[in-house]
């Protein structure tokens, strides 16, 4: 149990954080529209600027818990999340809305570092199970947070920030008395390389790679896609259905709960049914109909029926895609390509709500769904039509 107990630990920290962030997830866009008066491109803004922080933070935190400890940058991470909350709490601006997220996106930077002190803490063996503890961690936070987020909207939009800040300072309170450095000898673990917030020179080698293109292709769109409606589906909710708060908030929990039921129930006996290629196939016709039904859900039940369907495409095609980079590149090379996929994915989510937003505001409120269903339904024919020329298992590439 003892040997156990960091794992637990870190799951522990990285659930309550996410906990907390998942608690803004469905209230933040109403709260810019109502209680601001913002348009949707603002709104837009407001969501990538989060993202696009994390994309700038990420490199930069891995870099500093090599140097001081991953202790120290997580304790530092869930400080800084608490105060970008506390901040949201006193909001009456733009530009404050646009400060509590900027500084709650640094202190979301920490997740590459949890992962690196759950490799720090266990053998080769059993990292793989390690690191699932984070998808977890991150399933079970975007279940409960935003379900949780709507019961705390009921009592006004101060409460979830308070409530999303007391979930940072509970795991900061956890981690402070009971979460071991993972790092021996700091002084000898300094990392001689720097990081990058886009290795050029991996891009070009990966690039030329056309089996790795091909997967981080479909990864980067993919994530596009869903990044569409991440500041725009609380607004369809609110100002075309009705939808409160709290509906909202069931509603991302509904999306959270049948992803978990795919990825850590139903994959695992789908995958010895089906081949790589038709789960694919069939993600994405879900997610693609999902998307392009989501202007149409005008109740919450029917809505609930859509979210379902389409975070049906959604569980099936990340863990497929993931498992497909274990495939195309060497064990050598896995690392780099991984890295790469996080950081294109993250400059996705930075690209997908800033769409979303502007094309919400003036182009049509069903405009930001019906992309990510086209750009879904053009990679499920770009997936057919070249699957089985890209995957092969365990190339090598020199």
């Amino acid at each position: 149990m003892k040997k156990n107990l960091p794992l637990t630990l870190i799951f522990l920290v990285v659930f309550i954080d996410l906990l907390g962030f998942g608690i803004l997830i469905p209230i933040l866009p109403t709260f810019a529209v109502k209680v601001l008066n913002m348009n949707e491109s603002s709104v837009g803004i407001v969501v990538a600027v989060y993202s696009l922080t994390q994309f700038l933070f990420n490199p930069l935190f891995g870099s500093l818990s090599d140097r001081f400890g991953r202790r120290n940058i997580i304790l530092i991470s869930l400080l800084l999340n608490a105060s970008g909350y506390i901040i949201f709490a006193f909001t009456h601006s733009f530009l404050m809305l646009i400060l509590s997220r900027v500084i709650a996106g640094i202190g979301g930077s920490s997740i590459g570092v949890a992962q690196a002190y759950i490799a720090d803490v266990t053998t080769v063996q059993e990292r793989a199970k390690g690191m699932g503890l984070i998808g977890v961690a991150f399933g079970l936070g975007f279940v409960f947070g935003p379900m949780l987020g709507g019961v705390f909207s009921k009592f006004g939009y101060e409460v979830t920030g308070f409530a999303s800040a007391s979930f940072s300072l509970l795991a900061f309170i956890l981690s402070y008395f009971y979460l071991p450095e993972s790092l021996k000898n700091l002084g000898e673990n300094i990392s001689q390389k720097t990081r990058k917030l886009l290795d050029i020179k991996a891009l070009g080698a990966v690039f030329k790679q056309k089996s790795s293109l091909f997967v981080i292709t479909l990864t980067f769109f993919l994530t596009f896609s869903v990044a569409n409606i991440y500041g725009t589906f609380a607004i369809l909710g609110s100002q075309k259905f009705g939808f409160t708060d709290f509906d909202n908030g069931m509603l991302f929990g509904i999306m959270g709960i049948v992803s978990v039921i795919m990825q850590g129930f139903l994959m695992g006996k789908l995958t010895k049914i089906f081949s790589q290629l038709q789960l694919l196939i069939i993600g994405f016709i879900s997610l693609a109909l999902g998307l392009a039904m989501i202007p149409y859900g005008s109740t919450f039940l029917v809505m609930s029926l859509i979210l379902g369907l389409m975070s049906v495409g959604t569980g099936a095609l990340q863990p497929i895609l993931l498992s497909l980079i274990s495939q195309v590149a060497s064990e050598s090379e896995q690392g780099m390509v991984l890295g790469l996929n996080q950081s294109l994915s993250s400059l996705a989510r930075v690209l997908g709500p800033l769409w979303g937003g502007f094309a919400f505001q003036y182009l049509g409120y069903q405009i930001p769904f019906f992309t990510g269903a086209v750009v879904s339904g053009t990679l499920l024919v770009y997936c057919y039509k070249n699957f089985n020329i890209h995957i092969k298992p365990k190339i090598s590439h020199v």
